[in-house]
């Protein structure tokens, strides 16, 4: 079943005649798949990119391995980064990156425990929203939580821009 608020977003979008394409880590394509279960996405959703290895982040989305480095792979830094490099990649008007911490084994740590993920959007080369939260729970809880965060950002960002 289609979260509603992100339905509300597909319709806005097609209504506006606005595409979309995401850069995934933590949430390894969920996110992408959420918003192609919307009635007509092929008029709104160009694609996404999972980049949950590190090594795809520099391959594909041209991170810079030294910001991965000082940063982590998920930090807010990253995400900005994974963002902007699914430009080149994906023709769209709205660019959206996410990572962060499902499940331990990653980079967490007490002032960044797992439950902890980054969304960073951009349309026009203008960032829309960059925002990190916290989510409680299991690895799936999290993982939904992130979409629907997205998906709020997202309805605010249309509402706004109107």
């Amino acid at each position: 079943m289609v979260n509603e608020i992100c339905e509300a977003v597909g319709k806005t979008l097609i209504d506006r005649k606005l595409s979309i394409a995401f850069a995934e880590s933590a949430t390894a394509g969920r996110l992408a798949s959420e918003f192609a279960m919307i009635t007509n996405a092929g008029k709104f959703l160009r694609g996404a990119i999972v980049c949950y290895d590190a090594a795809l982040k520099i391959e594909l989305l041209h991170v810079n391995p030294d910001l991965i480095e000082q940063y982590t792979p998920e930090s807010m830094e990253v995400t900005r980064a994974i963002t902007i490099g699914l430009q080149s990649q994906i023709s769209a008007d709205i660019y959206i990156g996410v990572t962060g911490l499902t499940a331990q084994g990653g980079s967490e740590t007490p002032e960044k425990p797992v439950g902890t993920m980054f969304i960073h959007g951009i349309k026009n080369g203008e960032i829309i929203f960059s925002t990190r939260c916290n989510f409680v729970g299991s690895r799936e809880e999290i993982i939904l939580g992130s979409i629907n965060h997205c998906a709020e950002l997202l309805w605010e960002y249309l509402q706004e821009s109107g």
